[in-house]
């Protein structure tokens, strides 16, 4: 018999609570949205009260400003991942039912479009306080590890996002019709829990590097590198777990059984790699953009 690990018995709700009618539920998913930005927040304050990190010996923000900045990203985030989950994945749906794109408690986020909106609202603050871009870029972009831990803990919890079907000795069996109908496999279906390997690359791999490179290598003094090396670790970790990773059912088809979003031949592309190869190729640029700089300044 397959060795396989059972789901826990989770609730994705913490609690509930009903007023006049109409529950309101604390989700553990928009718990780690919460304790994620309250993380990243004291991890950009241990930065900016370090002034030797920075070029210049001189932090690119004070405390007032990098709270200001706080409800800036947080607004990114929320409508930035709405936004981008609706453009990205079901666009067909939501032009047909428009006001359901408000309903985000629904579900429904998008990384990269929360991404895209991290990166819009820093560039405004950033050029509103005549702050560099690529300094301010460094340091949230190393505050974000512990969210993406936390997001894809919630994901597991959720029982979503799941992997695909799998005989590994720690594959899941998650509960559900649509986690259980798997082709070709009779009984249950257990599938990788890719939101765990999310969490170890995305999160703790990428976070601990980030940490080292600006504690230890002085990789703020370098305007871009820590932002480069972000992008490019975070898109490739996502581009090799797509492999595992079940696909978006509105990509599946019977012609198109992977659910890949570009293909040729049987051969292509997820949407979640499309998404993740021009973070790639962005956070390469940035990175040797930052070393050029960095070798042609005056010793």
């Amino acid at each position: 018999m397959q060795a396989v690990l059972s789901f826990p018995d989770l609730s994705p709700e913490i609690f509930t609570i009903s007023l006049l009618g109409i529950d309101f539920a604390l989700r553990w998913y928009a718990l780690a949205y919460i304790v994620g930005i309250l993380i990243a927040w004291q991890i950009a304050r241990m930065a900016i009260v370090r002034p030797t990190l920075w070029p210049g010996d001189t932090a690119p923000l004070g405390r007032t400003q990098l709270d200001d900045l706080i409800t800036w990203i947080i607004l990114g985030v929320i409508l930035g991942g709405r936004l981008g989950f609706v453009l990205f994945y079901e666009p067909g749906y939501y032009l047909a039912h428009p006001l359901e794109i408000l309903m985000v408690w629904q579900g429904g986020m998008s990384f990269h479009g929360g991404m895209l909106g991290v990166i819009v609202a820093s560039w405004v603050f950033a050029a509103r306080h005549g702050i560099s871009v690529l300094t301010l870029g460094d340091l949230v972009a190393h505050t974000v590890p512990p969210g993406l831990f936390l997001g894809r803990l919630a994901n597991f919890n959720n029982a979503e996002l799941w992997g695909r079907p799998s005989e590994l000795p720690w594959a899941v069996i998650f509960p559900g019709q649509a986690a259980q109908t798997c082709p070709g496999v009779e009984g249950l279906c257990a599938r990788h829990p890719s939101q765990l390997y999310e969490a170890l690359l995305e999160g703790l791999v990428l976070g601990a590097l980030l940490l080292w490179l600006a504690y230890r290598r002085g990789a703020f003094k370098r305007p871009g590198q820590i932002m480069g090396t972000f992008f490019a670790g975070y898109g490739l970790a996502r581009f090799l777990v797509e492999f595992l990773r079940q696909p978006d059912a509105q990509f599946i088809s019977p012609g198109n059984p992977l659910g890949l979003a570009w293909h040729v031949g049987g051969f292509g592309l997820t949407m979640g790699q499309l998404l993740s190869l021009p973070m790639i190729a962005l956070g390469l640029w940035l990175i040797l953009r930052a070393r050029r700089t960095a070798s042609a300044a005056p010793a």
